[in-house]
């Protein structure tokens, strides 16, 4: 949806299909399932809708991390910047408990993120800056576009995402690969 953040009721759609060809239609599987049996059995359910997790046990920055390591090209897309919504994981796990207490019937429908929309581009350069190595990137059409998402509803219900994706990525240098920071 170009640069628009999906709200949760954006129609669903096949972004990933580039890189991974039954990812989207998979997820969106899932969540008819979800809903179905929310309504059939009367069970209490929430959709969660993760954007872009991360933290010290990984995610798509810490593989961007190591690309940049070791000198890998990252693909960015042609339609610039490649913008997403950090969630790291101490927000997630913040956050779990209250995504259930609040599970509807039908199925409460959530978007799971942070609220800051940064590009891959960014957090990379910012990696860079953290081992003293600039990224290279592949402008491509063949990978994915911006998936920001609204949080609105989400903060409505658990509060905000607490840690930004400056703190939440040094930590994450610093907790797998110390003696990588320069700075």
């Amino acid at each position: 949806d170009d640069h628009n953040p999906f709200t949760e009721e954006s129609p669903l759609g096949d972004n990933h299909r580039v890189m991974m060809p039954s990812y989207s239609i998979s997820k969106i599987a899932s969540e008819i399932v979800a809903r179905y049996a929310a309504r059939e059995f009367g069970l209490p359910t929430t959709i969660a809708r993760l954007n872009t997790p991360y933290g010290s046990n990984g995610g798509w920055p810490y593989f961007h991390l190591m690309m940049i390591k070791n000198g890998t090209p990252i693909p960015v897309h042609t339609n610039a910047p490649s913008q997403y919504t950090l969630f790291h994981q101490d927000d997630i796990n913040r956050t779990v408990t209250g995504l259930v207490e609040a599970a509807t019937v039908p199925a409460l429908i959530v978007n799971w993120s942070g609220q800051e929309h940064v590009s891959i581009e960014e957090w990379c350069t910012y990696l860079g800056e953290l081992i003293g190595i600039e990224p290279k990137f592949d402008v491509t059409d063949k990978t994915l576009e911006s998936v920001m998402t609204d949080n609105t509803k989400m903060r409505s219900i658990v509060g905000p995402a607490k840690v930004t994706w400056k703190e939440g990525l040094r930590r994450m240098v610093e907790d797998r690969h110390p003696d990588w920071l320069v700075g």
